[in-house]
């Protein structure tokens, strides 16, 4: 395993940022990913030789966000298969770095499927690797195309609920071009209502304890020239009290097949502060993020993370990811609960929208019908 930092030249654009790719140089295929960790004051790559330095910088978010990690998953097949690595191995473990996220798992499961289809059909294991970086890339392809339409499709939700513009919404966590093969989820349609005139103002929550409201969407919304302002995840209810949110937009990890949802931590408070001020809370994600097989939200595994996240802040320009190399801000063997994730109930949520279309009310049925009539390869 053998991790590499390259810093981004000077010429790199506002728009396009280079997430994840695909290289071939001379001593081996790789994967490239832009290492969320430094952002945003530095922008570096980190380029993985095999599965288990792609496991590291899943578990420790050098790579992270729903779809993205689909993404990262098959491409780890494919390297695991490139460079004649066991690759049910690598799918193993590529699937349980991150239990909450479904998507990873799907990314995994498309990609292994594919290789091992031109194994049964006696194609050898050279092109069983093709296939399966085939599957990756059509995967990376289609989250593209996927987030183009959520983006239509939210945007048009927001013009029927709120008419007349001049929308201001409120976000969490992280859900734009970091998480994404294309521009996003959440994120991606109020980049589509800033476009059209139509975004007053983006209120971004921090999202502790890694801050990635703070570090990264308000990178991407400053990126994009949106007009946007950060919060602390606490000043959300005095917001909601001033009348100044028309709409929550979150993403999703995963969402079961009642309707539940499981996003980062800070979004279930979210849910219960729109509810109780007749503000609509708008989900979306692709059609992937539904799980069949979860059938509610207490089924929904929720990952805990180490208490250092929450009794460390990270040193500036440094990786958040390892204990004791951040500035204590409590006690020494203070304990910690650290949930990444929180469960919204089906009935606080107004609306779900994937590529396919928008689900309102939400409910099982309606999720199960959209499923069947999905296009997405599940």
């Amino acid at each position: 395993m053998a991790d590499q930092y390259a810093q981004f030249g000077e010429d790199k654009q506002s728009t396009g940022i280079p997430v994840i790719r695909w290289d071939e140089p001379p001593e081996g295929p790789v994967l490239v990913l832009l290492d969320q960790r430094r952002l945003p004051t530095d922008e570096v790559e980190l380029v993985c030789t095999d599965a288990p330095a792609l496991v590291e910088a899943i578990r420790t978010l050098a790579v992270r966000g729903a779809p993205l990690l689909g993404i990262a998953g098959a491409y780890g097949v494919a390297l695991a298969a490139v460079r004649g690595f066991d690759v049910n191995e690598a799918a193993a473990a590529l699937a349980g770095a991150r239990p909450t996220a479904v998507n990873l798992a799907v990314g995994v499961r498309r990609a292994r499927e594919a290789y091992g289809a031109v194994l049964a059909d006696g194609g050898g294991r050279e092109r069983a690797a093709e296939a399966a970086l085939g599957a990756a890339r059509a995967l990376h392809r289609e989250d593209a195309e996927a987030s183009a339409r959520m983006a239509r499709h939210g945007m048009a939700l927001l013009d029927e609920l709120l008419p007349g513009g001049g929308h201001r919404v409120l976000t969490h966590c992280n859900s734009g071009t970091l998480v994404s093969g294309g521009e996003g989820t959440a994120f991606a349609v109020a980049l589509e209502a800033h476009r059209a005139g139509r975004l007053r103002r983006l209120w971004v929550d921090e999202t502790r304890p890694l801050l990635q409201g703070a570090r990264l969407t308000a990178y991407e919304a400053a990126r994009n020239g949106m007009a946007y302002t950060l919060l602390t995840d606490n000043a959300a209810g005095s917001l909601f009290a001033a009348g100044e949110v028309d709409a929550v937009l979150i993403g999703a990890d995963r969402i079961a097949a009642d309707g539940s949802v499981a996003n980062k931590v800070g979004s279930y408070p979210l849910a219960v502060l729109a509810r109780y001020h007749h503000v609509p809370f708008i989900v979306v994600a692709p059609v992937t993020t539904v799980d069949p097989d979860t059938p509610d939200g207490a089924s929904i595994e929720v990952e805990q993370r180490a208490a250092h996240e929450v009794t460390e802040v990270a040193a500036p320009r440094a990786p958040m990811a390892e204990a004791g190399g951040g500035i204590p801000v409590a006690p020494l063997g203070t304990q910690a609960y650290n949930p990444a994730f929180d469960v919204t109930p089906p009935e606080l949520v107004t609306a779900i929208v994937t590529e396919e279309g928008v689900v309102s009310p939400v409910t099982s049925e309606a999720l199960a019908a959209l499923r069947e009539g999905s296009r997405q390869p599940l």
